[in-house]
């Protein structure tokens, strides 16, 4: 099955196609010829998933999925939750939204947080949502070379090792996103 993934993050890309298998082939928004910035204006990452997948199906008219993925951190009151990628405003920066997670965090105890993603798929004029959730916490520094966005500071519940430490592999089998993904693939296999 061919199916657009509405993203140009390659990480992203390469994680989700080792989730799903070689029996899908997962196009970039490159692949379809869409070299914009897709609209993410909404205050859910439900609203933000369906807005990028409902831009891509009705400009290029081709069935796809898109996701939104939000960190939760219990202190901070959820924050930064829908606006993860642009915590520290734009251009966005993973190396400064961790550093501005990181100076709000000083003295915190609390180091609960929670990633969710979120995938709306948009296929054959129907929609659908799949949720995928990891707990963990939120450590004082930034351990691990891996993975993209917080991965460095994440430690998931259970794990000695930040996402960022383990294998693509690994990630999958217990991230937020990689259970997203596997619903996903359940539901079109």
């Amino acid at each position: 099955m061919k199916i657009c993934f509405a993203t140009n993050n390659t990480k992203k890309i390469a994680e989700v196609k080792a989730a799903l298998g070689p029996d899908f082939d997962i196009v970039s928004l490159e692949a379809i010829g869409c070299r914009e910035e897709l609209p993410e204006t909404g205050n859910t990452l439900e609203a933000n998933a369906f807005q990028k997948a409902r831009y891509v199906k009705d400009h290029y008219g081709v069935d796809c999925f898109a996701d939104d993925t939000g960190l939760e951190v219990d202190a901070l009151a959820g924050a930064p939750g829908v606006y993860s990628g642009r915590f520290a405003g734009e251009p966005r920066s993973d190396e400064r939204n961790i550093s501005l997670l990181l100076e709000k965090m000083k003295g915190q105890t609390n180091r609960a947080a929670r990633f969710k993603t979120v995938i709306a798929l948009i296929l054959d004029g129907k929609e659908y949502a799949f949720v995928g959730e990891a707990q963990g916490e939120i450590l004082q520094e930034r351990i691990g070379t891996g993975g993209f966005g917080y991965d460095p500071v994440f430690r998931p519940r259970g794990f000695e090792k930040t996402f960022a430490e383990l294998s693509m592999e690994e990630k999958n089998a217990i991230s937020h996103r990689g259970k997203a993904v596997k619903a996903l693939a359940d539901f079109l296999k």
